[in-house]
């Protein structure tokens, strides 16, 4: 097959796509015969541009555009893989190395929801906010986020270079990482003064709410009265420990429910014996906080069992699946969204707390004359001098203090720390059964 004729299979394939996709979209609840129209002019937009454009276009990138213009309208997490990048997708389970970076959309490029503490892109200081504009050299403009996230797997040890758009800097920045088997970070409890406790998860994956529980146990046995759950940058896991999580502090009543328009509504409600804390809880959040941790963020807060303090969660709370496509690709498609027991879809609303403090940022200088260079591995991004979040969530307690106690483990081998990290924000999940 020539490089012409495949260029025209590769075109049509796209088109077909576009075609299907808006067949389906605008099918659903639109009167018969409706979404034909919009078909038609889709169509006669693509032969205005092919005919009358002021040069000749290149149809694949038009097309695909078109494609990711199309998804983009629906969320940010919503992709197309071709037949080639949807095998290549198939295979990242078994790309033991990442850089720990969990993914999202802004303004057309790849976005960055949070990196997990710890990861290579964590210590390189890449967090939320940033934008990356390359992967290993390929612009990420209108690139399905799948395949995105794809790129920065592979095998620990090996490298790739991003190009990342950073808040008050005029350019972007280069950064090389080495990609490494990342891990999730275990939790982590301490007391603090007054009979406060402090319980910090980074990440929400299966399994987490029994570590967290264990953790309280702990802590009560120090004289634990009244606790601060800290969930910031709490980005990864699963959507399912999040009814968990907030099980263990609410006893009644449907914590979050999930649905969607082939979905049916399924209710996750709490079970009396869970609960493991009865006594005053703050919970805090931030822009990192997202999935299972804003789900049990939102559960709280609607039940008011628990104040919220800090920053306006992500907003990413969504069952998705992969739908094969006739040609080979894949549409990953948010399929049910997960709402708060008041209503509120999470990934559109995300989670506001009842007490906002916005969080102190590490923002270069727009000054700063440096390259942009990565800092060194064993150099640790610069920390605010004080934890303006953490000192609100005491005031809103009525007690405690920052700097008082010593940390203690929350078990003797965290179950956290030993579990590996998931491959990405967009892994199908499985959609979980009904509590009875």
């Amino acid at each position: 097959m020539n490089s012409r004729l495949k260029l025209f299979v590769v075109t049509l394939s796209t088109c077909l796509v576009v075609l299907l996709l808006l067949g389906a979209m605008l099918g659903a609840g639109t009167p018969a015969g409706e979404p034909y129209k919009h078909l038609s002019v889709f169509s006669e937009v693509i032969s205005r541009i092919k005919s009358d454009y002021v040069e000749e276009p290149d149809m694949k990138n038009v097309t695909l555009g078109a494609v990711a213009g199309l998804l983009e309208s629906l969320d940010p997490y919503a992709s197309y893989l071709n037949p080639e990048q949807y095998k290549q997708f198939q295979k990242k389970d078994a790309m033991k190395g990442s850089v720990g970076l969990l993914l999202s959309r802004r303004f057309g490029y790849v976005g960055v929801v949070d990196a997990i503490p710890g990861s290579p892109a964590d210590k390189a200081g890449l967090g939320t906010g940033d934008m990356l504009e390359s992967i290993g050299g390929i612009s990420t403009k209108d690139m399905p986020l799948a395949y995105a996230d794809l790129l920065l797997h592979g095998e620990p040890g090996t490298n790739v270079e991003l190009s990342v758009l950073r808040v008050r800097r005029p350019e972007p920045q280069k950064i090389t990482l080495s990609r490494a088997a990342v891990k999730y970070p275990a939790v982590s409890a301490k007391m603090l003064d007054g009979g406060v406790g402090h319980i910090r998860a980074a990440s929400l994956e299966s399994g987490k709410t029994k570590e967290i529980a264990a953790a309280i146990a702990t802590l009560q046995k120090q004289g634990m009265k009244k606790l601060v759950l800290d969930l910031r940058h709490a980005a990864a896991g699963d959507n399912e420990e999040g009814p968990a999580l907030a099980n263990l502090f609410v006893e009644k009543g449907v914590l979050t429910y999930l649905q969607g328009q082939k979905v049916a509504r399924q209710d996750f409600a709490a079970v009396p014996q869970n609960v493991v804390f009865k006594d005053q809880l703050v919970v805090i959040t931030n822009r990192g906080t997202a999935r299972g941790a804003e789900i049990a963020a939102a559960a709280l807060l609607d039940a008011q069992r628990a104040a919220v303090v800090g920053e306006r969660t992500y907003g990413d709370a969504a069952l998705r699946k992969p739908v094969l496509t006739d040609e080979g690709g894949a549409v990953i498609l948010s399929v049910a969204k997960y709402y708060s027991p008041s209503g509120k879809a999470i990934q559109d609303v995300a989670v506001t707390p009842n007490h906002q403090v916005a969080e102190v940022q590490d923002a270069p200088d727009a000054d700063d004359d440096t390259d942009g260079a990565a800092p060194a591995p064993a150099e640790e991004p610069k920390k605010p001098t004080e934890d303006l979040l953490l000192k609100r969530a005491l005031e809103v307690l009525g007690g405690g203090t920052v700097q008082a106690g010593n940390p203690t483990a929350a078990k003797p081998e965290p179950v956290g720390g030993d579990k590996k990290a998931p491959s990405d924000l967009l892994t199908p999940l499985n959609v979980p059964k009904k509590n009875q």
